[in-house]
């Protein structure tokens, strides 16, 4: 194990400087007499087009900021390799995401407490979302004015989002202005968090305030390998950085922030998780944890593309002549738009509950294969995901080493009644519907995916087989709860050992009913009280 000085030992280790990562090194440094080291696999967030919000459409392409992750072959999607980005980067997913604001609603979090992970509920989890917001709209019981993360309405719309708005009213949707207001259903323009018409990762809102405090370290490209134990008490971090590896000291807690990844990949590199899959790959077990990777959940989402017989879609808008009106004229036009600019929420006929249980994301651009395919022409899209998944899947380890990446087995469309299948044929027949409504009929050419508009629906069936693919939230394969088999407490203590806590996605037990990126920071500022053992709001 590599030396070190017990004189440069720190209070704090955070792991992973994204979502969660940035907001806990933010909170955990206000006290002075503490020292905080956040380590980040990734590099600074300098890129351009992560500050750009339409450069997120470039930053595909950026495999520097990404950890570019391939699931296993998904056998229920004709045995195909879907793609997983991940930001790996100062600030995570939130600084190569579409920045779409959205919590879930009330039931979300209610549910949460009942399985387990209490004090998690809706009560309790609302006014950390209003510490962290700051809505360009003011606050109000909802919504908090002068939180870090910065909210805002889009600066600049394409004309068609607006026409799917209006598709959605005629076909019986009702006009939505905040899905995060007393009602999420409806269709309407998403709220996204910008400042100033530029993008508020995590990193911006939290990080960039608190980088000068001298009791704050942050170190980019430190790719985590273990946390070490004395007994079963975490002190301390294993890193490679520049070549050379280091350990890294904690006199109080290390902090995961990993994502629902990495994070269950660490604590298993660190021998946390399986007994007999630790020592398949000869690593000894420091606590068994049958459930570390379960439990993985992840929004499946089916797109639908029509062409356009109108050029005013986003497809042939120059990217150098966007990024230099945008940065030459104070952060205005087409370069300040997050792309997925109208969306919706919606309660299908299959729903058991008063829910929406699907959501709707809509694009001025033609998107096949995350937008790594461009096509000929014009045209747009139209996003549809099923919101409260059934299927289950989990990460697992190919080897023993932090450089390999783990093995993600999402297991879309596996739950035993078919429920989540019928549910992605209804958002396809959806998506058809609203493409179908007169709103459209000035710019509607001819269909691209799915190529006809008179699909039965087994042929449906086959075209989401062949084409659906993640809409990037994966969440729960550190499951919170209060029994015995999860693998945090409801404080985010990792079961088994002492001084250790996972902080991200991977905590929720259940997805929520919308976009991760505003609950994984909520999460963090909660744990944030928690950590310092201040009164919760």
């Amino acid at each position: 194990m590599p030396p070190v000085s017990p004189a440069a030992a720190f209070d704090y280790i955070i792991i992973g400087a994204g979502s969660a990562g940035c907001v806990l090194a933010n909170r955990l440094s206000e006290d002075p007499d503490v020292k905080v080291l956040l380590l980040e696999a990734g590099p600074r967030d300098w890129h351009p087009f992560i500050h750009m919000p339409a450069g997120l459409a470039k930053l595909v392409g950026q495999k520097g900021v990404n950890w570019d992750y391939d699931t296993s072959p998904e056998p229920q999607l004709d045995n195909r390799v879907l793609w997983w980005p991940r930001g790996k980067v100062l600030g995570g997913s939130s600084s190569i995401n579409a920045m779409c604001y959205i919590r879930g609603v009330p039931r979300d979090y209610d549910d949460w407490a009942a399985q387990g992970a209490i004090g998690w509920d809706w009560a309790s989890a609302l006014p950390y979302f209003r510490r962290s917001e700051g809505n360009s709209r003011g606050a109000d019981a909802l919504h908090g004015g002068d939180g870090p993360l910065s909210v805002s309405d889009l600066r600049y719309t394409n004309p068609l989002s607006q026409v799917f708005v209006e598709a959605g009213r005629q076909a019986g949707l009702a006009r939505n202005d905040d899905f995060n207001g007393p009602q999420q259903q409806g269709v309407g323009l998403y709220q996204v968090t910008q400042r100033d018409g530029a993008r508020c990762s995590s990193a911006v809102a939290y990080l960039d305030p608190a980088k000068a405090r001298a009791n704050l370290t942050v170190h980019t490209g430190a790719l985590a390998s273990r946390i070490t134990f004395d007994r079963h008490r975490a002190n301390g971090v294993v890193y490679s950085a520049f070549g050379k590896a280091f350990h890294q000291q904690a006199t109080r807690e290390v902090i995961l922030c990993g994502g629902a990844i990495n994070s269950p990949q660490l604590l298993m590199l660190s021998g946390i998780g399986p007994a007999a899959e630790l020592r398949r790959h000869g690593i000894d077990v420091v606590a068994d944890a049958a459930n570390v990777g379960r439990n993985l959940q992840d929004h499946l989402d089916i797109c639908t593309l029509q062409h356009s017989t109108q050029r005013v879609t986003y497809d042939r808008v120059g990217d150098l002549q966007i990024a230099f009106n945008y940065f030459l004229r104070g952060h205005s036009g087409p370069g300040s738009s997050n792309i997925a600019e109208a969306g919706g929420f919606v309660r299908s006929p299959l729903a058991p509950d008063e829910r929406a249980d699907i959501q709707l994301h809509f694009v001025p651009a033609m998107l096949d294969d995350h937008g790594r395919r461009r096509l000929k022409g014009d045209g747009y899209t139209l996003h549809a995901c099923f919101l409260r998944p059934r299927s289950r899947g989990r990460i697992a380890l190919a080897s023993n080493r932090a450089s390999d990446k783990a093995r993600i087995e999402a297991n879309y469309l596996s739950d035993a009644e078919g429920f989540d299948l019928k549910m992605m044929l209804e958002c396809a027949k959806l998506s058809r519907e609203l493409f179908g409504q007169p709103a459209f009929d000035a710019y509607r050419g001819a269909p691209i995916f799915p190529a006809r508009n008179d699909l039965s629906d087994t042929e449906l069936v086959e075209f989401i087989r062949a084409k659906a693919e993640t809409v990037y939230h994966p969440i729960g394969s550190c499951r919170m709860g209060s029994d015995e088999a999860s693998v945090v407490d409801p404080e985010l203590r990792v079961r088994g050992v002492e001084g250790l806590r996972v902080v991200d996605a991977s905590v929720m037990p259940t997805l929520i009913g919308g976009n991760t990126n505003a609950p994984t920071i909520m999460i963090a500022e909660r744990a944030a009280d928690l950590i310092r053992g201040l009164p919760t709001l």
